[in-house]
């Protein structure tokens, strides 16, 4: 079904090979592929050797992110949206935790919009990733936004999602700064069989690469002969989920099936055609016989812990019995108390709920798929329900239209509007001990809203919206696609923006400079952040040592992120599911730097109190996984803390997010500082860290001092640091860096 080639390869006369054309060195051949040359087009025409310097044609940012990047960016000196800014409304629209603070950060973005000449979507209208799709995206583009899933390869649009500081730094002109990633053929060949669906084709690669980092912080790139059977919808459906393989982009040969989509929806000028030169050269491939792929399920708690449904419905007690352990492994013993094994009942399991919604669920095709099989039948009048978010209103109406939105309502499905909070925790919350199954993008612990520190937890699987569909009409009964008789052929889909026209507000090039920004109660500007000392003691705040932290643990997302545009009250939920002593140990730390008592340097050799900062510490094993969201690094700021040990970091953006708020992301080859090695309230010396950063050092010696008088010499790692990137820790984050740069 999937085989992973682990070494480089070429694509020669549209076939992977072993050997180039002949005549042409490695280099000229991997400047063949797509991805060079969009890379070297936004690197100003240049070389693709050592840091590159990106210009992206286009931002996005959702309503969870965009308030704290425009105060970064105001802080720093923004007077106008140099690029075109989309501002969507698709996170915090239903959720209506805190009040008014949700509609007083959306008439926030309206008015930033409006003074510095952006795009705004209101809330219902469009998730934000359907939107860039529709009308943003363009081959041989290249978007970078705030939300992880920010990913338009199918559409020929290299796109990046990373934290809000990087999008500061495009809104101040300034440039996107990474080495050369690699290039990772992804070769699609067979046609998928009846019944399966992108989901299933996503998770089966995921399932594949992401355990062992095969593509981690890779750019992934679609050919070969299977991409042509599939249509635009499904490849978009595959391509968004690329972000669970922790790669850093994508891109996909494009066709006349492309060429259509833009043509559908008015922008026929926005396609060309873009394929690898031949004899290409990729650092490793994926080979993906599409028509062997099978329908999926990823039971909790990651995409990645896959199982085809065939053998999970013929043997579901040994697989949930593994998934049980893994609950206890998560939240504890009190994973213990809620036995998975009950969902089945007589041999089969029964979920309780199904959704499909979102960037990944909420297409057109899926949808009108999921109405084929649920037409004329009934999810029943029992507990389970099926909820349906259609990912934009222009698919909605078009939904209307052709009749599946009143299949689906006449089924007994609830019919939404566009919104994402299914994926993150803010809407559908399933009930205690509830098991929910999902077209969404992500199954991390707690990401549907629960609460297993209160006593509350229930499970999510994801599954394609066709095979979820056939559950439903089975009455919650698990049931694939493949094993149901419907037209899964693609429908037509005629789009109509009249719904954009009449709401959406593009100012884009006509900034209002005079214009106000209309502040909320809950809005407040970034708290001072201090530059760094030359010397830096740092106090061990929380230790975690699962093998993966995902960065809704570091920050929970759901109702929590009704504060983001409060940055220390949003500091508040810190860590709270899984270390909740954090925020209260961290506080206490800040409170020892404002005072630097003599007692907190004891024993320490060369700690002078007027030249060494006290900060918070937080060990994880490899912290990051998963949004692209600031707050994870913003929140630990905040409240004093100055750096991050890990034994790598799961993503490039969470590493590049420790950077940009000034927190130093060290790496330790020393794998038993999390078996022991380093516990809460240790403190961890480095000694004249400031003028080690100015000379260009990336190891550092420190001192770890425990319990008992116990010390131990370690080694820190920095590892590849851009000369701006050193200048922003020097300062002691972003805006600080450009605050200096003026004075």
């Amino acid at each position: 079904m999937i085989q992973l080639i682990d070494h480089g390869v070429y694509l020669v006369n549209g076939k992977i090979s072993e050997t180039g054309i002949a005549g042409k060195t490695h280099k000229e051949a991997a400047e063949k592929t797509i991805a060079a040359g969009i890379l070297r087009n936004h690197n100003g025409g240049g070389s693709l050797e050592g840091v590159l310097k990106l210009r992206f044609d286009a931002l996005a940012s959702h309503d969870i992110t965009y308030v704290g990047i425009i105060q970064t960016a105001r802080a720093s000196g923004l007077t106008e949206f140099p690029v075109p800014y989309v501002l969507t409304n698709c996170h915090n629209s239903l959720c209506a935790v805190g009040g008014t603070i949700n509609e007083d950060d959306h008439v926030f973005g309206l008015s930033a919009a409006v003074k510095y000449g952006g795009i705004f979507v209101p809330p219902h209208q469009a998730v934000i990733h359907q939107y860039m799709r529709e009308m943003m995206s363009g081959c041989g583009k290249m978007i970078i936004g705030s939300d992880s899933h920010t990913r338009y390869g199918a559409l020929g649009t290299m796109a990046i999602g990373e934290g809000g500081p990087e999008l500061v730094k495009q809104l101040l002109g300034r440039k996107y700064e990474i080495k050369k990633p690699e290039v990772v053929l992804v070769y699609l060949k067979g046609k998928p069989k009846h019944g399966t669906g992108p989901q299933d084709v996503a998770l089966a690669i995921i399932g594949k690469v992401f355990k062992a980092g095969f593509v981690k912080n890779c750019i992934l790139e679609f050919a070969g002969p299977g991409v042509s059977g599939l249509s635009v919808d499904y490849r978009n459906g595959i391509d968004v989920m690329t972000t669970e393989t922790a790669c850093l982009s994508s891109i996909w040969t494009t066709d006349e099936k492309v060429r259509e989509y833009y043509r559908i929806h008015g922008r026929e000028e926005a396609y060309r055609k873009l394929e690898p030169g031949d004899g290409a050269y990729y650092d490793k491939a994926i080979e993906v016989d599409l028509s062997k792929v099978e329908p999926m399920i990823a039971l909790p708690f990651h995409p990645a812990n896959v199982y085809t449904l065939k053998d999970f419905i013929s043997d579901p007690a040994d697989i949930l019995r593994e998934t049980q352990k893994r609950a206890i492994d998560v939240v504890g013993e009190k994973g213990s108390d809620f036995p998975l094994l009950a969902k089945i009942k007589k041999g089969r399991v029964t979920a309780d709920q199904g959704v499909i919604a979102g960037c990944s669920g909420g297409t057109f095709e899926n949808i009108v798929k999921a109405s084929r099989i649920m037409k004329g039948r009934s999810s029943g009048t029992g507990n389970y329900t099926l909820n349906v978010y259609p990912a934009s209103q222009p698919i909605n109406l078009a939904l209307m239209k052709n009749g599946a939105a009143a299949d689906l309502v006449e089924a007994g499905a609830a019919f939404k509007t566009a919104f994402c909070g299914p994926c993150f925790g803010a809407g559908d919350v399933p009930q205690n001990n509830g098991f929910s199954i999902r077209h969404t993008t992500r199954n991390f612990p707690n990401r549907e809203g629960s609460r297993p520190q209160d006593g509350q937890l229930s499970w999510v699987a994801l599954m394609d919206a066709m095979s979820i569909a056939a559950t439903s009409a089975n009455g919650g009964v698990i049931t694939s696609a493949a094993d149901v008789e419907f037209d899964d052929s693609t429908p037509e889909y005629v789009f109509d923006g009249s719904s954009y026209k009449a709401r959406v507000y593009n100012g884009f090039g006509r900034s209002d400079k005079k214009a106000d920004l209309v502040f909320g109660p809950n809005i407040t500007d970034w708290p001072e952040i201090p530059a760094l000392s030359e010397n830096l003691l740092l106090i061990a705040a929380s230790v975690i040592t699962d093998e993966v932290t995902t960065t809704d643990e570091l920050i929970p997302s759901g109702e929590t992120s009704s504060y983001r545009s409060n940055p220390l009250r949003l500091a508040g939920f810190a860590l709270s599911r899984k270390d909740p002593g954090y925020v209260a140990e961290a506080k206490r730390i800040k409170v020892l730097d404002e005072s630097r008592p003599s007692s907190v340097f004891e024993g320490i050799e060369g700690a002078d109190p007027a030249t060494t900062a006290v900060a918070s510490l937080v060990a994880a094993k490899r912290p990051g996984d998963g949004s692209a969201r600031e707050q994870a690094a913003s929140c630990q700021r905040v409240l004093g803390g100055g750096a991050n040990i890990a034994l790598s970091y799961a993503t490039k953006r969470y590493r590049s997010n420790l950077i940009n708020w000034g927190m130093f992301p060290f790496i330790s080859d020393d794998e038993s500082l999390f078996g022991g090695g380093l516990e809460k309230g240790d403190r961890i010396f480095v000694k004249g860290i400031r003028s080690a950063l100015k000379r260009g050092q990336s190891d550092l010696n420190a001192e770890i001092y425990g319990k008992e008088g116990k010390k131990k010499d370690v080694t820190l790692h920095l590892g590849d640091l851009t000369e701006s990137e050193r200048a922003v820790l020097l300062e002691g984050c972003l805006m600080n860096y450009y605050r200096s740069e003026k004075s």
